[in-house]
């Protein structure tokens, strides 16, 4: 999972936001407006319900409204697992710190900071791994403790 350090950047009110990738830039088009076989990527709020047709996106970014909300979690596990969705899922919005480690276990591969809520230069080694295992399954590790460990008898 990595930081971008750009954030999505509006132009005035009716044009698309567009999010830099590598050296061309993409549009980002919300759901009601997002034709899957356009090539744009697909900006999803909390409560946009998920479809097949979002695996045609080649990006998806997926917008935190506030930090106590977690539906954009179910949401990239929905479109991880069950939709087998394997574009770049991208976190925005109200993103914090303490929510990195749970959004890499979730299948998020990027994600941007607001501006007021950067990262101190210590907590740039390791945000994602603040333990060495977990018990349960996850998007990046599908087999839960008691089967990934061996037993004796």
């Amino acid at each position: 999972m990595r930081l971008l350090t750009e954030a999505t950047e509006w132009s005035d009110e009716t044009a698309e936001p567009m999010i830099e990738q590598g050296s061309g830039s993409m549009v980002m088009q919300p759901l009601s407006e997002w034709v899957p076989e356009s090539g744009n990527g697909l900006a999803l709020e909390v409560d946009d319900e998920p479809t097949s047709q979002f695996c045609q996106a080649p990006l998806i970014t997926i917008n935190f409204p506030v930090f106590t909300d977690g539906r954009g979690l179910s949401l990239a596990v929905l479109l991880r697992t069950r939709y087998d969705f394997t574009g770049e899922l991208r976190a925005v919005g109200d993103v914090h710190q303490d929510l990195l480690h749970y959004m890499r276990r979730c299948g998020f591969d990027s994600y941007v900071l607001p501006e007021h809520r950067q990262l101190p230069a210590a907590d740039n080694r390791q945000p994602f791994s603040p333990y060495t295992d977990y018990y349960q399954a996850s998007v990046i590790q599908p087999e839960p403790a008691f089967r990934r460990v061996p037993r004796g008898a």
